[in-house]
């Protein structure tokens, strides 16, 4: 059995760990078998699912790329034999192919999951992405990205990159809408007439969460009748919670939280709202289409997360709320593609699990 050493920082519900998930929840386990290293101390979402299924966490906690480097190479040593190390963290992927490297490891992966980084407008921030730049290109042995704006963002005029996409477990989620298409309306007590939006991802900056509450403020205004659940939780929640009650909009949104069940949440989605300032290629954005989610996103997202399916529509951050409105009500009232057809085009799209599984596999050996 061949095992693979992931560096993901923690495995806590968020896109590109939820894609991790995905592939281990498929891979053959006679096989291969997945190991995490987190540079956090405290507890993630999906650590009881990784141990139940064969895998181990080992913790690293210091934030210093030096000394991280240093103390992975020697976990690495320590904990042999590793086949690969395969790495998800942007920037930091640099030191950690170092890392492998001087642990004597043959194949050295650094996979990108963002088209864009908050410090490249510091001159620090510039100068770290420059380094991590070149140690990824002379250490790496393999570059996987989850689309091509995120491989063209990470590395940048190199034509070896493999696109692993974000693919989902289809069948999951493309039935699932009949089912449970009145589990939101349900669960929050609304009236079958309500409109049930979703924003899902991280409570942190980059997922803009106020653009949606000041947005929301904007809808009541206009008199909809209409909920929005917001699932997940992060460093800004406490302040989007209070950013709600200042404006008065506690029956309009509701926190749900961290959550197992986003397929049923999906179902009983109108449509999912994602105004981020930037993303690679959303796991979320994947599930939405399979289950036949409209989703109102920003233009920052790369426009390859539209699969033709007419459930994505865009809109600029610097527009008038008026076009977001007049693009929402668009979406709600657009003719949807039935659940076969879906699977069809998703999976010849190439963002069926078991795809993307075999692979994995095949990039591994």
């Amino acid at each position: 059995m061949k095992r693979i050493l992931h560096i993901v920082g923690g495995m806590d519900r968020a896109g590109a760990e939820t894609m991790l998930m995905n592939l281990y929840r498929k891979l053959d386990k006679s096989k291969y078998q997945f190991d995490f290293v987190y540079f956090k101390d405290s507890k993630c979402d999906y650590d009881d699912e990784i141990i139940s299924l064969g895998g181990r966490i080992f913790r690293i906690n210091t934030s210093n790329p030096i000394s991280r480097t240093i103390k992975l190479s020697k976990l690495i040593t320590k904990e042999k034999p590793f086949h690969a190390v395969h790495c998800h963290m942007l920037f930091s992927n640099g030191f950690h192919v170092l890392a492998a490297y001087f642990s004597k490891i043959n194949m050295r992966i650094s996979h990108s999951h963002n088209t864009s980084d908050v410090n490249s407008k510091t001159l620090y921030g510039k100068f770290y992405q420059n380094i991590s730049r070149n140690l990824m290109r002379k250490f790496s042995t393999h570059f996987v990205a989850c689309g091509e704006a995120a491989g063209n963002f990470l590395f940048p005029k190199n034509h070896n990159i493999e696109h692993l996409l974000n693919a989902i477990d289809i069948e999951k989620f493309s039935n699932n809408r009949i089912i449970n298409r009145q589990f939101l309306k349900e669960e929050l007590h609304l009236n079958d007439d309500t409109i049930v939006l979703t924003q899902i991802g991280r409570i942190s900056p980059v997922k803009n969460h106020s653009f949606t509450i000041n947005f929301i403020e904007y809808l009541t205004k206009k008199g909809y009748d209409f909920v929005i659940a917001i699932v997940g939780a992060g460093p800004l929640e406490n302040e989007l919670m209070e950013l709600v009650k200042e404006k008065k909009l506690n029956n309009y949104v509701k926190f749900l939280g961290i959550r197992s069940d986003i397929p049923n949440i999906l179902a009983g989605t109108d449509a999912m709202i994602m105004p981020s300032f930037h993303e690679g290629f959303p796991v979320v954005l994947v599930e939405t289409q399979a289950t036949g989610v409209p989703s109102l996103i920003s233009t920052n997202i790369s426009p390859e997360v539209d699969m033709g399916l007419n459930l994505v529509s865009f809109a600029g951050l610097d527009d008038d709320f008026s076009t977001w409105e007049t693009k929402l009500v668009e979406l709600l009232k657009q003719k949807k593609v039935n659940s076969d057809k879906r699977l069809e085009i998703l999976t010849n799209k190439g963002f069926n699990i078991n795809q993307s599984v075999k692979k994995l596999e095949r990039i591994y050996g």
